[in-house]
C-alpha cells in the first residue's frame, strides 16, 4: 500500500507541474481552465465527507487519474518549446 501511494504522489505531483505549465501557456485550450476546476469541484465535494471511504478512493486514486488524462489530451505543441 505504501508503494502504490508513493508511486501515486510521484506521478501527481510531476503532472501538478505539467498542468501548472499548461494554464499559463499562451495557447492551452479553452477547456483546460474548466475542466481542472470542474475537477477540483469534484475533489471536494461534499459525499467525500459523508461516505469517507469513497471521499478517500477519489482523493487517492480517481482525481489523480483523472488529471493524468487531461494532460493526455493536450495537444504536443503546448509542451515543445523554444529549445533553451
Amino acid at each position: 500500500m505504501r508503494k502504490l501511494l508513493f508511486i501515486l504522489w510521484h506521478m501527481s505531483k510531476s503532472d501538478l507541474r505539467l498542468l501548472w505549465f499548461a494554464l499559463r501557456h499562451p495557447r492551452r485550450p479553452a477547456w483546460l481552465v474548466p475542466a481542472v476546476l470542474l475537477l477540483l469541484l469534484y475533489a471536494i465535494a461534499p459525499f467525500s465527507y459523508a461516505i469517507p471511504l469513497l471521499g478517500l478512493v477519489d482523493d487517492v486514486v480517481l482525481v489523480p487519474l483523472m488529471f493524468h488524462y487531461l494532460l493526455k489530451l493536450l495537444p504536443k505543441d503546448i509542451f515543445t518549446g523554444p529549445v533553451r
